[in-house]
């Protein structure tokens, strides 16, 4: 199998990522969270021993080989967090853990998860002052204890992922925040652009042209080192390749980028100098559904935390298999999509985010949030490139 039959077929049989949401309770009480957490557990969570046999099915030598992340609410609220990486440990399943940075994830704690096989552990930074980040994650302190535990994490030796959410509350400090976590020693920045969804219905989205500048922005933080990578935002790979493609030229006047683009790569630049590295984004085309599975706490199967379309529940039904015969994430791994994204090139890299096209009214339309996906006639000819 080769070109897009390969790219089709790649994550048909396994996901490469499945995320468990182990729980609803939370301390913090994000403005944007998609659980909508809880401060005490919900009785209907999944049990210890359902929490192993979903372990279970991730064993095996069958490629992908699946990596199991542990989120929430918080995890670390669960009292059986370290039997349950125990046994992914015996059984050879990689995990790793996106916690709440609470007074839960202590020095002691951080130790114990290294010492239970935690690899990776990522954690959330939504601003580059207090006044930002404690606005959106609504606890005072929680931005110097957000570093303090980044710090802590990175001298014990683990792959320190930090997660943004970029609005427009943020958008104008994401160069403060990529300097901020480079000089901090972080290996991986992961930027979701938001869902209305949870408690994010309140929230205001970044328009077409402002997630376009943000994604050329991040290629070009990609270029200090660290690694970058985007949830709910797959259009970055396709300006990714855009960039690749055009080589070293001026992104702004090549693609015919707004000021926001210019004033955040002016501002790192300021902060860090020319970037001396090559780019670090990975482009592996994975997309709700496609190579990515969500298990909510009580078991609902969807094809990520950000679409709420249960396709199933590990409580009647294997995850694998509900995995294997939806017919829903059969259709998104098919890139089956009308409008722009059914017709745009870049289908099977991108593909659009279903959550978003889900939220404008078709799981398997155009993703509103794409720019390609205004212009007003079917297909696609990267017409800012055209134009220049």
């Amino acid at each position: 199998m080769s070109g897009a039959g390969a790219a089709l077929g790649r994550f048909d049989q396994r996901p490469l990522l499945v995320f468990w949401e182990t729980t609803k309770a939370c301390f913090l009480a994000c403005r944007h969270c998609r659980a909508s957490a809880r401060l005490t557990r919900d009785p209907a969570e999944l049990d210890t021993g359902e929490g192993i046999a979903l372990i279970e099915q991730l064993t095996g030598p069958e490629r992908p080989r699946t990596t199991l992340i542990l989120t929430g609410g918080d995890c670390l609220m669960r009292p059986d967090l370290f039997d349950l990486l125990d046994h992914a440990r015996r059984r050879e399943v990689a995990v790793a853990v996106s916690p709440s940075v609470s007074p839960r994830l202590e020095p002691a704690t951080m130790v114990r998860l290294r010492d239970a096989g935690v690899r990776s552990v990522s954690v959330s930074l939504d601003g580059a002052t207090p006044t930002t980040h404690e606005g959106i994650r609504g606890i005072p302190g929680h931005y110097d204890a957000t570093v303090d535990t980044i710090d802590h994490l990175v001298r014990l030796g683990f792959h320190v992922q930090v997660n943004t959410t970029v609005m427009p509350a943020n958008v104008n400090e994401m160069a403060d925040i990529a300097a901020l976590l480079h000089w901090h020693g972080v290996q991986t920045w992961e930027v979701f652009f938001l869902i209305t969804t949870g408690r994010g219905t309140q929230l205001a989205e970044l328009t077409p042209a402002e997630n376009e500048d943000v994604c050329h922005f991040l290629v070009d933080a990609s270029r200090y080192g660290m690694t970058i990578r985007t949830v709910e935002g797959p259009f970055f790979r396709r300006v990714r390749r855009w960039r690749r493609d055009h080589g070293d030229r001026d992104a702004a006047e090549v693609f015919h980028l707004s000021s926001l683009y210019q004033r955040l790569r002016s501002r790192l630049v300021a902060q860090l100098g020319e970037p001396q590295h090559p780019v670090n984004a990975p482009t592996v085309a994975t997309r709700d559904g496609s190579g990515v599975v969500f298990v909510a706490h009580d078991g609902a199967v969807y094809p990520s935390g950000f679409l709420p379309i249960t396709v199933g529940n590990v409580r009647e039904r294997a995850l694998l298999d509900i995995y294997r015969d939806s017919a829903l994430l059969r259709a998104l791994r098919g890139a089956e999509f009308a409008g722009p994204c059914g017709t745009c090139p870049d289908r099977l890299l991108c593909g659009g985010s279903r959550a978003r096209a889900y939220s404008d009214g078709d799981v398997l339309g155009s993703d509103p949030g794409c720019l390609m996906a205004t212009f007003p006639t079917p297909g696609y000819a990267e017409p800012a490139i055209a134009a220049s």
